[in-house]
């Protein structure tokens, strides 16, 4: 299995993107402004989409995508969320105000985008590859993803502040070899941090200081300008765990 990571970033500007994660080249994880960089040909390759929340960040990607391709598919894309998730999309993206109801273009027999709720305790399995909700805490209803393969797991949090039951989940996979994990303030924005609920360096490191399993970390959803100073005390926060920004571009391998 392959994950290409197609946008990271906590915004936009200067060649960022936003969170979208391509798992070998028919799965999206997340659809923000990083799908936006991948080929036309690439595009219609995507037959699933695993998204972690509802924010503009993460699913902006997802109707320019059904734009572009519908038409061009045999089969519905298919978004695997949770049932709120879903709720949210209904309403507020896709209602022919904001965006048209490709669940009902050309026809609701045969249409463009296929609504898939998966709730805690479900799972998927596509091509040998599992995809398990995990719990978070964020602002709005919000998953982590637990990508399992033969050759070891990867997990990813999505936007989420300090959270018990996910590091619970985390330290019940045994065989995780990465975790990709935001990290969205400097210390100095901690009421920011809070009221939005992500991480800052201080509390990412308490939660890694909580695990019991030893992944490779990858940190993602870092604000625009503020990378640096948001990694150097990270580093100072957690020295021995060697964390390291997720950066566009990047493949990771599970073999």
């Amino acid at each position: 299995m392959k994950l290409t990571v197609l946008g990271c970033s906590g915004g936009i500007g200067s060649g960022r993107h936003t969170t979208s994660l391509l798992v070998d080249d028919d799965v999206l994880i997340d659809a923000g402004s990083g799908l936006t960089t991948l080929d036309f040909e690439q595009l219609v390759k995507i037959d699933h989409v695993f998204l972690t929340h509802a924010h503009l960040d993460h699913v902006l990607g997802l109707p320019l995508l059904l734009d572009s391709v519908g038409d061009l598919r045999g089969t519905p894309v298919a978004v695997h969320a949770l049932p709120e998730v879903l709720d949210v999309l209904a309403k507020h993206l896709f209602n022919w105000q904001l965006w048209p109801d490709f669940r009902e273009i050309p026809s609701k027999a045969a249409p463009w985008l296929r609504f898939e709720p998966l709730g805690f305790g479900e799972a998927l399995t596509l091509k040998g590859r599992t995809f398990r909700p995990l719990p978070v805490n964020h602002v709005v209803p919000a998953c982590g993803l637990h990508l399992a393969t033969q050759a070891g797991s990867l997990v990813f949090s999505g936007d989420t502040t300090h959270s018990e039951d996910f590091i619970k989940a985390l330290n019940a996979i045994p065989d995780l070899r990465h975790l990709i994990i935001e990290t969205s303030f400097e210390n100095d924005l901690v009421d920011i941090a809070r009221a939005s609920k992500h991480h800052w360096p201080d509390s990412l490191a308490e939660e890694l200081s909580a695990l019991t399993v030893q992944p490779e970390v990858w940190i993602t959803h870092l604000k625009p300008g503020n990378e640096a100073a948001i990694m150097n005390e990270l580093r100072a926060a957690a020295p021995g765990w060697g964390v390291e920004a997720l950066m566009q571009e990047q493949v990771i391998v599970l073999d």
